[in-house]
Parts: C-alpha cells; structure tokens; sequence
C-alpha cells in the first residue's frame, strides 16, 4: 500500500488543487512551479511561464516591488506578507464580484514564503489568495460608517451641520485660533416672526421655509466657513480668518440673501426676514462659550431693535 509520506505526486495534485494561487521563483525571478489557480485565472499554462522569467510574460507587475520582495526572502529567509490593503493585486485577475463591488481587478493577500535546503534559500514560494469579497465588503462597511456619520452631523430638515457638528468644528477652531491667533468671528441670526409663518401658513410651508433659507445662505458663504442649524429658525454661521467689521458685512449679506426674495410655497408667497448677531474671539478668552453668548445677546439686542437687522455689541468694537 502507497501511503501519502511515500507519494510525491500527492503534494503536486493539492498545489494543483487547493483555492489559491501558487507559484515559486528563483533568485533570478525565473518560474519554477506554476499551479492551475494561476493557469485558470492568468490564461497561461505552466509550460508557457516555467523556466522563464516572471517579468518576461507579465510586464504589468509591479517590478521593482517584486523583486525588492523576493530577494527579502532571500536574504532574510523569513516570510514576507502583503495585504490587500497596502497593494490591491499583484496580477490583475478579474473577480466572480458585481461590477457595482467597485473594484477592478481580483483583490490579492500575497505571501511569500522561503524554500530552503539545507539552510540555504533556493526559492520563494508566493501564494495568492483572493480576498475581493473581504474587500469589497469592508469597503462597503466603511461607507456605511462614513455616511452613518455624515447623517450624524446633518440636520435632517436642511441638510446642513446640525448643532453637534457646529460645536464640534467650532472647538477645533477655537483651539487653533488660541494656538496661533488672527481673527475668528461668529454670527448668529434667526428667522423672524417665524411662529407666525406657522400659524398663518402651516408647518409644511414653514420646514419649506427653512430648507430653502438653509439653501440660500449655504450658497454664498466661503467653502471654509462653517454652516449649522442652531435650532428651530436659529442658524449659526462660524468665520475662520475674518475680523469683526468683515464679519459685519457678512451678516449683511445673508441678512440681504434672506430677505430680499419672498418664498415661494405653493403658490403663497411668504416674505421671510432674519435678525442677526455678531461676535468676535478675543485675546484673553478661554473658551468659544463666551464669543457665542455675545453673539447671541447680539441677535437679541437685534429683535429688541426692531428686527430685521445686523447688531454687534458695542464692547466688541473697542
């Protein structure tokens, strides 16, 4: 009886077998051993590929990289590993996966293990396992995440930066304003007699409102400003980089951007003005809360005044 020590041919038919790729390379990157994996998926069979040299019938592999690889190996006599996520491929197979997986080719984890006589390393054996599946699968993972948290810092009525995600990004530029100075100011307004605007045409018409006041305002502030709901009718608007009296002809221009033009809600015409205040970082403060009360007295001191108007507190010119 043949038992499975005594039978050579039995290691040959698993390499030929098994679900992933197997090849082998010599010091000078000649194949050596080329396994039906690498034959189905390459369209080369193994008597076109062994005794040449890798590069020879691939031109596209990554050259430099490989051979930097193989002769680690060789060197070190110690595996070698590459991940999928540090290099895609390695041979640019196609994959069984939808074309709405988002991949091009067959996403490869490579090993490269050293084959050693008598101490010596005579070959490197690469494996090639096809990993598109875990790829694509995390890469919908992380897009899954990354729009939870998108969500997470959007209004769901406006779409802008709710009020968690104002606060987050007005913190963050807060600490780089006490690190490096300049100007920083903030605006606050609201819309206003926004309560009527409810009563006299409904809530429908209000959240219309407010989307399409959220709309206009994000359309004419700088890419670098930060936009967020306040609550209710009340926005937030951070001005990195800007002083007062610009942020002043800010708040005039959504204050402008807001008013001029009644909306539109279903054949009602809704005119629709805001009250705005401004504030500005000072030398000596030691938190944001501070400029957004002022701004926030300011938009009061703004409704007192009439409404409809842009109001900085006196003390912050001085």
């Amino acid at each position: 009886m043949t038992t499975p020590a005594s039978s050579p041919s039995l290691s040959d038919l698993v390499a030929e077998r098994v679900g992933f790729g197997i090849f082998v390379l010599d010091r000078e990157m000649n194949v050596l051993m080329w396994n039906r994996f690498m034959q189905d998926h390459s369209g080369v069979l193994a008597e076109e590929v062994i005794g040449r040299p890798v590069f020879e019938r691939f031109p596209e592999l990554p050259r430099a990289w490989l051979a930097r690889k193989i002769e680690s190996v060789f060197q070190l006599g110690s595996f070698a590993f590459s991940s999928w996520e540090q290099r895609p491929y390695l041979f640019r197979f196609d994959h069984d996966r939808p074309i709405t997986g988002g991949v091009d080719y067959m996403q490869q984890d490579c090993t490269f293990m050293p084959l050693m006589r008598e101490r010596e390393v005579i070959a490197v054996c690469v494996t090639i396992t096809d990993v598109t599946h875990v790829s694509v699968m995390q890469r919908e993972r992380e897009e899954a995440v990354a729009k939870l948290r998108e969500y997470a810092d959007r209004d769901g009525l406006t779409g802008i930066g709710n009020r968690r995600y104002f606060e987050t990004r007005l913190a963050e530029e807060f600490s780089r304003w006490q690190r490096y100075g300049g100007d920083m100011s903030v605006l606050l307004f609201d819309l206003d007699h926004f309560k009527k605007i409810n009563d006299e045409f409904g809530h429908v018409a209000g959240d219309t409102v407010l989307r399409t006041m959220a709309q206009r305002v994000a359309g004419v502030v700088r890419k670098e400003d930060i936009f967020g709901r306040f609550g209710g009718e009340e926005f937030a608007l951070l001005l990195p980089c800007t002083p007062l009296d610009d942020a002043m002809r800010v708040a005039e221009k959504i204050r402008h951007t807001i008013g001029d033009t009644p909306v539109d809600v279903q054949g009602e015409v809704v005119s629709v003005t805001a009250s705005v205040g401004a504030a500005s970082a000072r030398p000596g403060s030691n938190d944001y809360e501070a400029m957004i009360n002022e701004a926030d007295a300011a938009l009061y001191s703004a409704k007192r005044q009439g409404r409809n108007r842009s109001v900085v507190l006196l003390h912050e010119l001085n």
